[in-house]
């Protein structure tokens, strides 16, 4: 088999890459070890910054987004027995719209799908050769038949655990991590929603997050051990731990439904770099990783392909290496600020077991100058919101 460029991975990355490439009328390969079934099945969480939102807008695979997405122009900061609005789009004229990660999925499939694109499901031991050479090739197993797609360029789009960041070569590579000593328990719910916004609750025992999925499914986060066991929570302790940490003076309560999934999340940032070597470039979980308070992930894997996708395409047009050579540089300058707001959102709103009497005021008055400081609540929906 044959292609211009080799996708690795069939996560939002590697099928809006394709989707870009396709658009621009570059060739592209899919390769996913999941199902078609097991990719648009998987419940994740879905923020979409304004970026976001207007690129599969722009792209033509914005409309159920739009007829079925959640746009939200704010999200609440609760704290102290109280809850604070945070106005994204009066402080930024912009918004966000939830909508999860395997809708999105759904979406590009169906695209990809429609204009005749190669996606091969299920596949197995898929290994890039000869990066760095103008030959690199895939070679991948196909009901029990080794295959081979050569091409002109590799996409690791694979995820954190999968094989084309080990592909790069190990001299002159940098990972930069930070595992936290807490994780999240999540739950989806059959319920309404218990709230018109998102709700980012800070709390002694820990913090709480309200989000949603759809009109009749909804999400729902608490702080706990990344070593605990969700057989360790009955529904009726899940549910009393939400009302302590979520419940205010206001008499708001949390909307309960019949929980149908649980589990538990890692909290890690991690960075590692250079994101391309010769014809291999990484995109998306495959090179970073941001703990999901930020709601960053996704945004992050689109912004790396609208980068890749550019380069690609003065590559084949007019024979330029330009945005490709400086791929990494340009997406580190967008990662790392996502990075640190990630990383401030969580250090700000959870618990640490090690922290100070001291630490933990100053964590609390940090909250009181964001809610009551215009520069410091814009500073926040800007980053919130993509806004740069």
């Amino acid at each position: 088999m044959r292609t211009q460029v080799a996708i690795i991975g069939a996560g939002p990355a590697g099928l809006l890459l394709s989707h870009l490439l396709h658009l621009q009328g570059i060739e592209s390969v899919v390769l996913e070890t999941r199902t078609r079934d097991e990719i648009e099945s998987t419940i994740r969480a879905g923020v979409l910054e304004q970026g976001t939102m207007d690129i599969l807008n722009e792209t033509g695979v914005g409309a159920r987004m739009r007829a079925e997405g959640a746009l939200h122009h704010g999200f609440e900061l609760a704290f102290d027995g109280r809850r604070h609005r945070i106005d994204l789009t009066e402080l930024t004229g912009k918004a966000i719209t939830v909508y999860a990660q395997h809708e999105v999925i759904k979406d590009l499939v169906a695209a990809r799908l429609e204009a005749g694109a190669q996606m091969l499901f299920g596949v197995r031991d898929v290994a890039p050769h000869g990066v760095d050479t103008d030959r690199p090739y895939v070679t991948f197993t196909r009901d029990g038949t080794e295959e081979r797609i050569e091409a002109d360029f590799i996409a690791g789009c694979d995820g954190f655990h999968g094989v084309t960041r080990p592909a790069l070569p190990q001299d002159g590579r940098n990972d930069y991590q930070r595992v936290y000593p807490f994780g999240w328990f999540g739950i989806l719910v059959e319920a309404p929603p218990s709230a018109p916004e998102l709700i980012y609750a800070r709390h002694e025992r820990g913090f709480a997050l309200v989000s949603t999925r759809s009109p009749t499914v909804q999400r729902m986060y608490f702080q706990c051990d990344p070593k605990d066991n969700v057989d360790n929570w009955s529904d009726d302790r899940i549910w009393a731990e939400l009302h302590a940490r979520l419940e205010n003076r206001d008499g708001w309560q949390v909307t309960e439904g019949k929980i149908f999934q649980k589990n538990i999340v890692a909290m890690r940032s991690f960075v590692s770099t250079p994101m391309q070597s010769g014809r291999l470039f990484l995109a998306g979980d495959a090179a970073h990783i941001v703990p999901p308070t930020g709601a960053k992930g996704m945004n992050l894997a689109v912004s790396d392909v609208r980068l890749l996708a550019a380069g690609l395409d003065a590559f084949y047009r007019r024979g330029s290496t330009g945005l490709l050579d400086r791929y990494t540089d340009d997406a580190l300058k967008r990662i790392w600020r996502a990075e640190y707001f990630s990383w401030w959102m969580t250090s700000m709103l959870h618990t640490f077991a090690d922290a100070s009497p001291f630490q933990r005021e100053v964590q609390r008055a940090e909250l009181e100058n964001v809610v009551n400081s215009r520069a410091l609540a814009t500073a926040l929906a800007e980053n919130y919101v993509g806004a740069f």
